[in-house]
This record gives C-alpha cells, sequence and structure tokens, in this order.
C-alpha cells in the first residue's frame, strides 16, 4: 500500500492545531499502521518477515500528519497478525515507522471480545439503530457487557497517555462509553467525540434498553461533533427525553449535565480533494482503456459506477431493482451502458452482511442472465481491491455514479467522485437520505432508492444530459468539495474544540 505523505499533503500545508495542545490523545477502532508478516519462511532462515501497511486515503490519512506534528498518541485496536510482535512490553510502537513522530497504543482484544463488542453491540445494535433499521437491531446481554469491558480497556489505555489532563479525541459509535469513564477519572482532561454516523429520533432511540447509559457516556464529552446540524439536535431531543436531570440549551447548543456542559455542533466531514484531483489527472486514456478491457466493456459503451462496503445501508438491491426497471422499460439501452458495482466486504461474520452479499450475487447473476448478450453484459461486479491512484482514475472516467443509500451519515464517495471528476463531464446521481445531499444537491440528480421508476427516470435524465448542463453542474459541486475539504473539516473541529477548551479553563 501506498505511504501517507502524498495522500496526506493539503492537510500537512494546511492543518494548525488550533490551541488544542500538546499530546493529543486520539481514539479509534481502526489503527493508521497494521504490521503483518510476508513469506512463508521457505527462504532458508527460518522466519518470515514483517510489513506494514500506511493509510492510504480518508480520514486515517488526513488524522496521522496531525497527530505527528503534536507528537501524540493514538489508542486504537492492534487487528494486526505482527502488530505485537513490533511492540514493545505496553504494546506500543512508533510511527510512522520510517520517521516516528508519535505513539500508537494498541488495544488487545480476544476474539471474544471482538465478537461482543464490535460484531455485537455495535454493529448489530448501534448501527442499525442509528440508521433508523429497527428491524435488524438486536440488543443481547453479552454483547453489551462485552462493549462496556472494552470501553473500559480504551478509557484505562487513554489514562496511560493523559493523566493530569490534556486533550482526547474519540471517533465514531464504537465508544459512547468511554468518554464518560475518563471525565470520573481525569476531570480536568478536555474529551471531544466525532459521532461519524447518523443519530436516530427520540422514537428510534426510545427502543435501545441502554440508552440513558449512551447518552450518559457521550455527556462526558466537552465537544461532540456530528455531520449535519439536525443530527446533533437530534441527539439533545433524545437528551431532553431520556435524561430529566439534563438541561438543554437551545440557543447555545449545550447540555448541562452533572455540573459539566457539552457543545455540541456540526461538521460536515470532507475528502482530501487535492489529493484526489491530482491522482485523477494521473490517470490517463490508456487506464480507462485497460479497465474497460479488464471487464469487457466495450468502448463507446456508458459506464455507470457504484462504490460500496456490502452494507444493507447502501441501497444495493434497490439500486438493482432501479436498473432492472430501466432495462426492462428502455430496451435501447441495452447493449448501451454498463454499471459496473465495486462492492468490498465488510463485518462479514455478522449474518445479516452474509445474506446481504448473497442477495446481492445472485440478483446480479439473474440480471445478466436476463438482459446479457454473447457480447455485453448489464451489470460488472467486483470485490478486487483497487489502490486509491487506481480508483480515482475509475471515478474519472465513470460517466455516471450511482449513490443511493438508505441512509448515511454523509457518504465520502460522493465526494470523491466529485473531486475526481477533473473534466467535468460527469454525472452524480445521488440519494437525498444520504448526508452529502445538503451540500451536492444543486449538482446532482435526485435518485431515490424507494422510487424505482423514478430512479430509473433519473439514470435516462443523466444520460440524455447535455454537456453544457453536465459542465456546469460537476463545476459546481467540484467546487463546494474542494472549499470543504478534509483539512477544512479538521480545521474547523479543532478551531471549535480550541474555542470550547478555552472557555472552559476561563470559568475555572
Amino acid at each position: 500500500m501506498n505511504s501517507n505523505s502524498e495522500s496526506a499533503s493539503g492537510t500537512e500545508q494546511r492543518q494548525e492545531t488550533h490551541g488544542v495542545g500538546e499530546n493529543l490523545v486520539l481514539v479509534s477502532n481502526r489503527q493508521p499502521y497494521r504490521h503483518h508478516y510476508e513469506g512463508d519462511g521457505s527462504d532458508g532462515d527460518g522466519g518470515r518477515s514483517i510489513a506494514v501497511d500506511n493509510p492510504v486515503g480518508g480520514l486515517t490519512a488526513g488524522l496521522d500528519p496531525v497527530m505527528q506534528r503534536l507528537d501524540g498518541t493514538w489508542v486504537a485496536w492492534g487487528d494486526g497478525e505482527a502488530d505485537f510482535a513490533v511492540a514493545d512490553e505496553d504494546d506500543q510502537v512508533a510511527v510512522p515507522p520510517e520517521n516516528p513522530e508519535y505513539t500508537l497504543q494498541r488495544v488487545r482484544l480476544s476474539e471474544d471480545e471482538v465478537r461482543g463488542y464490535y460484531d455485537g453491540y455495535a454493529n448489530q445494535a448501534l448501527w442499525p439503530l442509528c440508521h433508523t433499521d429497527t428491524c435488524r437491531v438486536r440488543f443481547e446481554g453479552d454483547h453489551w457487557r462485552h462493549y462496556r469491558e472494552v470501553n473500559q480497556r480504551f478509557a484505562d489505555g487513554v489514562l496511560e497517555h493523559a493523566q493530569g489532563g490534556g486533550t482526547v479525541w474519540f471517533q465514531d459509535y464504537h465508544f459512547a462509553l468511554a468518554p464518560r469513564m475518563v471525565k470520573t477519572a481525569e476531570p480536568d482532561a478536555f474529551l471531544m467525540h466525532f459521532y461519524h454516523i447518523p443519530w436516530p429520533a427520540p422514537d428510534v432511540f426510545r427502543i435501545c434498553p441502554q440508552r440513558t447509559e449512551l447518552l450518559d457516556g457521550l455527556l462526558g464529552n466537552d465537544l461532540l461533533g456530528f455531520h449535519l446540524p439536525r443530527y446533533g439536535t437530534l441527539f439533545m431531543e433524545c437528551v431532553e427525553e431520556f435524561l430529566p436531570e439534563a438541561t438543554v440549551d437551545w440557543g447555545a447548543g449545550e447540555v448541562h449535565y452533572e455540573d459539566h456542559v457539552t457543545t455540541v455542533r456540526s461538521f460536515p466531514l470532507g475528502v482530501d480533494a487535492d489529493d484526489i484531483r491530482q491522482k485523477s489527472e494521473d490517470a490517463d486514456g490508456m487506464f480507462e482503456a485497460r479497465f474497460r478491457h479488464e471487464h469487457g466493456i466495450g468502448e463507446d459503451v456508458t459506464l455507470a459506477l457504484g462504490v460500496d462496503r456490502l452494507d444493507y445501508t447502501k441501497g444495493i438491491p434497490q439500486r438493482l431493482e432501479i436498473l432492472e426497471h430501466l432495462f426492462e422499460t428502455r430496451p435501447s439501452l441495452r447493449g448501451e451502458l454498463t454499471y459496473v458495482q465495486k462492492g468490498c466486504g465488510t463485518r462479514e461474520r455478522v449474518p445479516a452482511y452474509q445474506r446481504l452479499r448473497d442477495r446481492i450475487e445472485d440478483e446480479i447473476d439473474r440480471l445478466n442472465e436476463r438482459f446479457g448478450t454473447d457480447d455485453w453484459q448489464p451489470i460488472v461486479y467486483t470485490t478486487k481491491m483497487y489502490d486509491h491512484d487506481a480508483l480515482c482514475g475509475i471515478y474519472r472516467f465513470s460517466d455516471l455514479a450511482l449513490v443511493s443509500p438508505l441512509r448515511d451519515g454523509m457518504n465520502l464517495v460522493a465526494k470523491e467522485y466529485v473531486a475526481s471528476q477533473v473534466d467535468d463531464d460527469g454525472v452524480l446521481l445521488l440519494s437525498p437520505l444520504a448526508g452529502a445531499y445538503e451540500e451536492l444537491s444543486d449538482g446532482a440528480l435526485e435518485f431515490d432508492p424507494y422510487d424505482t421508476a423514478a430512479g430509473a427516470d433519473a439514470i435516462e435524465r443523466a444520460l440524455e444530459m447535455d454537456e453544457r448542463e453536465r459542465h456546469s453542474r460537476m463545476r459546481t459541486m467540484r467546487r463546494r468539495v474542494h472549499e470543504a475539504d478534509l483539512p477544512t473539516w479538521l480545521d474547523d473541529v479543532l478551531e471549535t474544540a480550541g474555542q470550547v477548551r478555552a472557555t472552559r479553563l476561563e470559568g475555572h
């Protein structure tokens, strides 16, 4: 995998720390560097070499240079097979490997803990709950116990590095309880948390047996961030309904609870648009020709693209229904349009995800059997792992992108596609149920996963759109994506944290 030096260049050049303090402790489920064994020991020395995977894009790559600048500590689950072979007796390793600048504190998790905390409560309770998919929610006692215990394990790891105060930044829904645990043990620490998925309405959140514990845990933070203002509003509505001892200051966007104030703000996450643009520009016509040849797509065939984790929130089966309706009602498009579904397996030990994968593969086989010919198939399905450079090239040369989640906190695929459109000639079809729709609605075509006929109409409109309109729409979106990119998001979060932190210190 590629090093982080190029992909985070924009972040390195523009990022400031805004007074959040030295020795930042960052907490995430996944780690920025992962060690694995290479070879089988057959080279004669009886051993195997150890290699490292570096961050190649997205939030992890963006946060890595921030941590390097702050000389901080990153606390994460050590899930690599060789992670602890290179760590010291305290399960720590200096990173980046080639030029150490900060400490990676790895947390050991047993197989039972992973199944309970990650596969279980995080992804069979919180994930469907927050995406308002109540039919898939499972609340099991063992899952909750492991989630609580692992949150305590991470909190203990944080406390080893945050004694005497400092700033701690939690990432996502995996650690809803840890902030309270840290705040109780280290009240002078400044705690911030970014919740990367939606927050549910009170009527949905009500079904969670642990709702008060989750709210109490998150209110251990001094600053709590969401992608969109409405997610923060729903969170405060839940606080008002289920924690009667808490007071919500709607004007200030604050929750007063147990002699502590939590500031709630929105920070729409962006992508490293400058880096994506450069990678897209580096992809040439030969790249497009190779990709089309690899997948049997003729050079004159219009290419539509979907890039998704195989998650039920992404609306892939609904998208396939729309495509079936399209080819059924517009037979002239047969042989003229191919849809490429790039799928990435995720949480494959969770039964709901196993069933979804099987359903998607069966549907694609059925549609290809129904509509395909000897020299054309309507849908190309691949789970091949492309590096970020190649993915940007695929984005660039795709005529359409279909992004149709049933519910999504943001959806960075939509923004990556837009940032890759350096020729301004692609069309983004985007679900209004994605957080990104609020920023991109001026240029995207609405693509409702629940309205099959309207979805097919939207694809037809995209195919018939004239060059001038395509360029105008894409330029509008590209400008927005570059203005609200990943470094800007980091600046906004850290600047707000610095302001809130300074206010708290003045209050003392």
